[in-house]
C-alpha cells in the first residue's frame, strides 16, 4: 500500500514543479500564450487535486502504527497546494491588470507590476528549491525504509532456516527414537515366546514325569 502511496507522492512532485515552472513564467509570455498558459495550469492544478485526493484514500488504508509519518507528508503536501494556488490567483491578478494597463497605456503601473512579478517569481524559486530538497528528504526517507524492510527479511530468513534446522534435528531424534522403541518391542516379543517355549517344556516334563511314576507303581 505504501508503494502506491509513494508513486502518487512522486507524481505530485514532478506535477507542482512544473506548475510552478508555468506560473513564474506566465508574466513574460505574450497575451495570447499566457492565455493558453493559464488555462493549462488550472488543468494541471486540478491534476493535483486529485492526486492528493488518491493519497488521501491510500493513507487511510495504511495500518495505524505507519499511519503518522504519511500524514505529515500529507499535510505538507496540502499546504503547498495551497501556496501553489495562491501563487496562481496573485498571477492571473497581476496578468489581468498587465492586460488592463496595456489597453489603457499606464506604463507606470506596468512597471510596478512588473517588479512585482520579479519579486513573486523570486519567492516560487525559492518555493521550488524548498520542495526539491523535501523530495529529496523523502528519497532518503524511503531508501531508509527500504534498507530496514530488507534487514528484516533477512532476520526472518535467518529465523525460518534456524527452525528447518530444528525440525530436521527433531525428525532425526523421533528416528532414533522410533527406532530405540521397535528394538525393545522386539526383544520383549522374543522374551515372551522364549517363556511360552520354557512352560510348554516344563508341562511337558512334568507331565512325563507323572506318567512315569505311574507306570512304575
Amino acid at each position: 500500500m505504501s508503494s502506491d502511496f509513494e508513486g502518487y507522492e512522486q507524481d505530485f512532485a514532478v506535477l507542482t514543479a512544473d506548475i510552478t515552472n508555468k506560473i513564474a513564467r506566465v508574466p513574460r509570455l505574450p497575451p495570447d500564450e499566457k492565455k493558453q498558459m493559464v488555462a493549462n495550469v488550472e488543468k494541471q492544478l486540478e491534476e493535483a487535486k486529485e492526486l492528493l485526493e488518491q493519497m488521501d484514500l491510500e493513507v487511510r488504508e495504511i495500518p495505524l502504527q505507519s499511519r503518522g509519518m504519511y500524514s505529515n507528508r500529507m499535510r505538507s503536501y496540502k499546504q503547498e497546494m495551497g501556496k501553489l494556488e495562491t501563487d496562481f490567483k496573485r498571477s492571473r491578478i497581476a496578468y489581468s491588470d498587465e492586460v488592463r494597463n496595456e489597453l489603457l497605456g499606464d506604463d507606470g503601473n506596468s512597471s510596478e507590476s512588473q517588479r512585482a512579478h520579479l519579486l513573486d517569481n523570486t519567492e516560487r524559486l525559492e518555493r521550488s528549491s524548498r520542495r526539491l530538497e523535501a523530495g529529496y528528504q523523502i528519497a532518503v526517507e524511503t531508501e531508509q525504509i527500504g534498507q530496514e524492510m530488507l534487514e528484516n527479511l533477512s532476520h526472518d530468513r535467518e529465523k525460518i532456516q534456524r527452525a528447518r534446522e530444528r525440525l530436521r534435528e527433531t525428525d532425526a531424534n523421533l528416528g532414533r527414537s522410533s527406532r530405540v522403541l521397535t528394538g525393545m518391542l522386539r526383544r520383549i516379543i522374543q522374551n515372551r515366546i522364549l517363556v511360552v517355549i520354557l512352560a510348554v517344556i516344563l508341562v511337558i516334563t512334568i507331565l512325563m514325569a507323572i506318567t512315569f511314576s505311574i507306570r512304575r507303581h
